[in-house]
């Protein structure tokens, strides 16, 4: 049964503190996952389904795959089996996005046979779905935990300095607000409106991430995602979704998976993912009822 999110009552304090907690817990795991020294071990070489944290999912039009970045490297993730390594490379990739077929960009740490390369990676790019990537700009100086590409600009949240950051030829930067955020998204037709979520809640900025604004009816979120002008979601630390269709002044609540979410995206009006660190999940039916799709231990 769904329910209308309006501002929380006075009775859902306790709850909301908990949840507020789990976002500033949140924030800090994924400010320092992944930093340098942190790659990922030996031990994993030979596990070849072991994920780790996941940092991002994102389909592939090219053939409808769906892909997980995470702290032990690219996996695609077929309907059935298990989670297939691309490449067998182990880089940690944090920020991710899917641009066209085949075609992704990231961000992160190498893997620790790579010693020649930055701690940094900077902006790296793929052009055949993760069998190779190449550097792009920032080398050695950007760590972009969350990446986003619309209307013909890459935005990154940088998390060494905590800066929202925007190009528009993928080489030259603009720096812009500086905030401690968990996940952010841009709006489908509008490249000046994005929303992030944050320890507070989610905030809104309309001039293209120079400044944010409080949405003061909306609950406390993880993770979140644009996929049409109707349709906005995003996932509470609990594993509860929630969806908006007037641009996150009303909320509607979900489905809802076990553990803590790590990462959501989704595909079409209908289809969203949800990796938490014992399986992807995924919700058919525009996030009323949720599945386990693979388990991951």
């Amino acid at each position: 049964m769904t329910r209308r999110i309006g501002t929380v009552a006075a009775s859902g304090s306790a709850s909301r503190r908990r949840s507020a907690l789990l976002v500033l817990l949140a924030v800090v795991a994924l400010a320092g996952c992944g930093q340098a020294g942190q790659q990922p071990s030996a031990d994993h070489a030979g596990a070849e389904a072991d994920l780790g944290h996941v940092h991002g999912l994102g389909v592939d039009p090219a053939d409808g795959t769906l892909y997980a970045a995470s702290h032990n490297g690219l996996f695609a993730l077929p309907e059935r089996g298990e989670p297939e390594l691309v490449a067998d490379r182990r880089q940690d990739t944090m920020g991710f996005t899917i641009v066209g077929p085949r075609h992704f960009l990231g961000s992160g740490h190498p893997a620790p046979e790579d010693d020649e390369l930055p701690d940094h990676l900077g902006l790296i790019e793929t052009t055949d779905a993760g069998r190779t990537w190449r550097s792009v700009s920032l080398a050695g100086e950007a760590d972009f935990h969350a990446l986003e590409a619309k209307h013909g600009r890459v935005y990154g949240y940088e998390s060494g300095a905590g800066r929202l950051m925007v190009t528009t030829d993928r080489q030259n930067w603009d720096r812009r607000a500086r905030l401690a955020l968990a996940d952010f998204t841009v709006h489908p037709s509008n490249p000046d409106v994005l929303l992030a979520t944050t320890e507070h809640g989610p905030v809104r900025s309309t001039d293209g991430g120079r400044t944010f604004a409080p949405m003061p009816a909306a609950p406390l979120l993880l993770q979140l995602d644009w996929p049409t002008e109707s349709m906005l979601i995003g996932i509470d630390p609990e594993g509860t979704l929630h969806t908006s269709r007037d641009g996150g002044t009303s909320w509607t609540e979900g489905g809802q998976v076990t553990g803590t979410p790590e990462a959501l995206a989704t595909h079409g009006p209908s289809r969203i993912y949800v990796a938490t660190e014992t399986g992807i999940h995924e919700s058919r039916d525009g996030g009323r009822t949720l599945t386990l799709r693979q388990a991951l231990t």
